[in-house]
């Protein structure tokens, strides 16, 4: 059943696979600098958002490429915005008084 709003629904699961996935990497990357250990933070993190996006695309998926390949388009939508997001952060904290 790939109907539209199956198809849609599928989207929004990427988008919210995709923030958790680049808001995890963003964190990470955030707290690295200042971690005891940068070294095991980055491994776990990697292997922590990597297996909530697999699990997450099979299951949204259930077997039809339809449903994946709109998973995948939310997923890079959140990629983008979470992007300009930090982007936009990064500019109000490196602005000058």
């Amino acid at each position: 059943m790939n109907d539209p709003f199956t198809l849609i629904l599928a989207c929004a699961a990427g988008i919210a696979l995709g923030a958790v996935f680049f808001g995890g990497l963003w964190w990470t990357i955030q707290r690295g600098a200042s971690s005891p250990c940068p070294a095991l933070l980055f491994l776990t993190s990697a292997l922590v958002r990597m297996a909530i996006a697999l699990v997450g695309f099979y299951l949204v998926a259930g077997g039809q490429l339809q449903r994946m390949m709109a998973c995948l388009a939310g997923f890079l939508i959140a990629r983008l915005a979470v992007t300009w997001l930090t982007r936009e952060k990064q500019k109000e904290e490196n602005h000058a008084p």
